[in-house]
């Protein structure tokens, strides 16, 4: 059986890609998939090869037929969008909903398939990955991350791999809730700020309501021990596990600088030794 583990955080810029990226690094013997579609960077670190490409359609986009529309503009004072201006549709704004033609009073609208991005299969230095990207002005529902950890899960059943690792979207949205579904286990990023804490909050949360084993990652800790004290006693009360504390290093921005995980750039540095004992405990967890 497959263990997928998702790296997730309630806001955006704690360390969530850089960490994931060590501990593929550190693994080295998984399946890589990038669910952050929104906003995709771990292909800018691993550099994969990409073996195979499949368009995406995730929606569907509305078309005028002018040879049948009057331009009566029924549709356009139904669009909530404002994407129907016929005889024309505005294909950025237009978001599949399709009531401009369900009012059509002369079924000049249909509704197409659209490409909203593509999925990728690829090979990186450590292993196979699966990755997508959204096509400019596309919306993610969710139902793009579910597609790459189809993807992903058939890379583990061909390559005969027991771990699955999931660099998930910041936030509770749609897509994270995508990416922490029957999850063997969650490692939560954040960092001691307000906002952090916040927003930390919010995904213990969303975890405990679908029952996926919660733990956390403190990076840049040194920066307000105050505030990383505070977490570990929230961490406490709601049972999820501290796995460690990363303090605030140019190592870091070093490495990525260099595309390079913290692991193959500083492989004898305090962090990474951090790391490396981080991912052991996760794989103690995983067998328990």
């Amino acid at each position: 059986m497959i263990s997928q583990i998702g790296i997730v955080s309630g806001k955006g810029g704690t360390g969530k890609s850089t960490i994931a990226g060590s501990f593929v690094a550190i693994a080295g013997d998984l399946i890589i998939a990038d669910c952050d579609v929104d906003a995709p960077d771990m292909h800018i670190l691993l550099q994969p090869e990409i073996k195979t490409t499949q368009d995406y359609q995730g929606s569907k986009l509305a078309v005028i037929d002018t040879d049948l529309c009057t331009e009566c503009g029924i549709c356009e004072e139904n669009c909530r969008f404002d994407a129907a201006h016929p005889p024309k549709i505005d294909s950025i704004a237009c978001e599949g909903c399709a009531v401009c033609a369900y009012v059509c009073p002369e079924d000049a609208i249909q509704m197409i398939d659209n490409v909203s991005g593509q999925l990728f299969s690829s090979m990186t230095r450590f292993g196979p990955m699966a990755h997508a990207k959204l096509n400019a002005g596309e919306g993610n529902s969710g139902k793009m991350v579910t597609e790459v950890r189809k993807l992903a899960e058939k890379l583990a059943e061909e390559n005969n791999k027991q771990y699955l690792l999931i660099d998930g979207s910041p936030g509770i949205g749609c897509p994270v809730i995508s990416t922490v579904t029957g999850l063997a286990l969650a490692i939560i990023v954040t960092e001691p700020t307000p906002a952090g804490i916040h927003d930390m909050k919010r995904v213990l949360d969303l975890l405990d309501r679908f029952n996926v084993r919660s733990t956390v990652i403190i990076n840049k800790y040194d920066l307000n021990v105050e505030n990383t004290e505070s977490i570990e006693g929230i961490c406490k009360d709601r049972g999820a596990e501290v796995l460690g504390r990363i303090p605030f290093d140019s190592i870091t921005t070093k490495s990525m600088v260099a595309t390079q995980t913290l692991p193959e750039f500083a492989p004898e540095h305090d962090i990474t030794k951090s790391l490396r004992k981080m991912w052991n405990r996760v794989l103690e967890i995983l067998d328990q």
